[in-house]
């Protein structure tokens, strides 16, 4: 059982959650919900053991598997491999290689006491189901979109949305009594959603998760907890549920509202006008200003309006004609090939859309135009005037301990504090959160600095990996509409099929093999696929 009592979550100096309480019993599936900002992810690493309560108490069960939103693969892996990091979420890993040792032990000297040891280790692998594991292993990678091969490379060789199925795996794989997963679709196609979707609906745990995906939400879950202004309210049913009870929550608590407020203007006007007469209207005043306290209160809070956010990017400086062009682009990790021959150019506004499934190397590709990442073949040069900006899926270019003014002021270093300011708050990161520390925010809040700091720098050529991840519907929607009237020129990676009909892209290069292509609405297959 995972139960919170009366639990506070602090956050860069501000409360971010308060009073909050809940149990989830075996085979109970909540979704937790809020707009970009509202302290999700912080709850979930508060609940998760990651970061400490202000105040509370959490009780947790004996195995816990969490997924962060943006995970590093963990766990004792005694090899460097993807299959031996699954392995290790049930310490099967090092048991293998334990009873080898042992086996040798036992056959160079049978001693009764290296036969007991063997046998003690053994019973403990069959306790594991040891000899079904690999099989087991390899069934769950496949349905999360992880081939075989892809499992048996190096964690380092893979892109980040596998090394992101790798954790997931391990994590399904370790048998938890619970499970906290946090945005755990990104970076899956239609397939592995759905194989993820039936997981957890067969799941027999107890199980809190954050995603901005209603499929998800709406077929796994049969608990809201909405998290608003500190405050967690839980709703019974589904998703779609949760909306309608959401809608008529905020009708009764506005009329609520309403007459609370119009009750306590009606008290406090009387007792005003009682003022300064007889001394008995002036005790009866003073009890009038008691009831106005106590109804203060009492004050049912309105529900906050979902944020709505516009976003207007700057007009891009003009570039030639020509903005981007690569030729004959390679490159290897080790003995594993990536992608050779890679040929194209993008010219000044078109927007070309990468596709390809996972490991087909975009994120590399991408990562190569930058210059984070050397090519083993070919080359690539930027046209006249060619400023570029790129948006890093895993948010490499956001610092920890630096605050979010200094992010901004790298990325514009002649605008004045104000303006940085002003782009900030377009994107919702308004007040205090200026001089919070990005390692401190949430995945959403993360991509809208990344976004904030793409804006400042006036840029004529965007490479995006996935921007729309982690974004609430409000925030993707007010995206989208910006780089859609943009008229600059992007390279794009997106598996969201919603924001690639938006962008139009006129062109799709084809990875691995580097095939260009006009674009077609035929395409948006594959873009769920990516």
């Amino acid at each position: 059982m995972l139960s919170v009592r009366d639990l506070a979550v602090e956050v860069g100096g501000r409360l971010t959650t308060v009073g909050a309480s809940f149990t989830l019993r075996p085979g109970d599936k909540a979704g937790l919900v809020g707009r970009n900002g509202a302290g999700k992810t912080s709850l979930l690493k508060v609940i998760g053991g990651e970061a400490p309560a202000a105040a509370g108490v959490i009780g947790r069960p004996p195995k816990l598997g969490y997924l962060t939103q943006d995970p590093k693969p963990r766990g004792s892996g005694v090899e460097a491999t993807g299959l031996s990091h699954v392995l290790s979420g049930r310490g099967l890993d090092a048991l293998v290689l334990r009873l080898e040792k042992l086996r040798l032990d036992m056959e160079t000297d049978p001693t009764t006491r290296n036969v007991d040891r063997f046998g003690r280790a053994h019973d403990e692998f069959e306790r594991l189901e040891g000899y079904a594991a690999e099989s087991e292993v390899r069934a769950i990678a496949a349905g999360l979109g992880l081939r075989s091969d892809r499992l048996d490379l190096p964690i380092d060789a893979l892109s980040g949305g596998e090394r992101r199925r790798v954790e997931l795996a391990r994590i399904l794989f370790a048998g938890s009594d619970a499970l906290l997963l946090d945005e755990p679709t990104n970076h899956l196609d239609i397939d592995a959603k759905t194989w993820l979707m039936g997981f957890l609906r067969g799941y027999r745990g107890a199980l809190l998760v954050v995603s901005h995906d209603l499929e998800l939400l709406d077929s796994a879950i049969t608990r809201v907890l909405h998290l608003d202004e500190g405050e967690l309210i839980e709703y019974r049913g589904t998703y779609s549920q949760y909306r309608a009870a959401r809608a008529a929550d905020e009708e009764r608590r506005g009329k609520v509202g309403a007459q609370q407020d119009a009750e306590i203007r009606r008290l406090s006007t009387l007792a005003d006008s009682m003022r300064g007469q007889t001394e008995k209207r002036a005790r009866k005043a003073k009890s009038i200003d008691s009831q106005v306290a106590r109804l203060e209160t009492q004050r049912v809070k309105a529900v906050r309006a979902e944020r709505k956010i516009r976003v207007r990017l700057p007009e891009p400086p003009r570039s030639g004609a020509v903005v981007l062009d690569a030729r004959g682009l390679a490159k290897s990790f080790g003995t594993n090939a990536v992608f050779d021959d890679v040929t194209f150019d993008v010219g000044r506004g078109e927007r070309v859309l990468v596709l390809g499934l996972n490991g087909a190397g975009k994120t590399t590709l991408l990562r190569i135009l930058t210059g984070a990442l050397a090519s083993d073949g070919g080359e690539f040069r930027l046209g006249h005037n060619v400023s570029l900006g790129y948006y890093a899926q895993e948010h490499e270019t956001i610092m920890r301990n630096q605050t979010l003014l200094a992010h901004m002021g790298e990325a514009a270093p002649g605008v004045t504090e104000q303006a940085k300011r002003d782009l900030l708050g377009m994107y919702g990161l308004s007040g205090e959160m200026a001089f919070q520390e990005a390692g401190t925010l949430s995945g959403g809040e993360k991509t809208k600095l990344a976004l904030a700091m793409l804006t400042a720098g006036r840029h004529n050529l965007l490479l995006l990996d996935e921007p729309t991840n982690n974004l609430d519907p409000p925030s993707r929607a007010a995206v989208g509409a910006a780089l859609r009237e943009w008229k600059g020129a992007m390279v794009l990676v997106s598996h969201d099929t919603e924001f690639v009909t938006e962008l139009a892209p006129q062109r799709v290069l084809l990875m691995p093999d580097g095939d260009l292509d006009h674009w077609t609405d035929d395409y948006l297959d594959l873009v769920a696929l990516a």
